[in-house]
């Protein structure tokens, strides 16, 4: 798992970046929204079933980003 925790220069807030599973930056404002976003978001499901390949996708992004967050979050409380 590629985690990348980069502090954002020149912000007035207090900025940082992670780097999503397609290789694009994301910039977190509120890591605290941020984790509780992706948690939610790496269960939703369509009821549809023809929608379950996108949705096995969807699940590996924000579990993905979930995972990268909360370490970040753990580094940052630890620190």
């Amino acid at each position: 798992m590629k985690m990348e925790f980069i502090p954002l220069k020149n912000h007035i807030h207090k900025a940082m970046q992670v780097t999503d599973l397609n290789g694009c930056p994301i910039e977190i404002t509120n890591l605290k929204e941020a984790i509780k976003m992706a948690r939610q978001y790496k269960e939703y499901r369509h009821e549809n079933k023809s929608f379950s390949e996108f949705d096995k996708r969807q699940k590996a992004y924000w579990l993905d980003m979930y995972e990268k967050l909360t370490a970040i979050k753990e580094q940052v409380t630890t620190h």
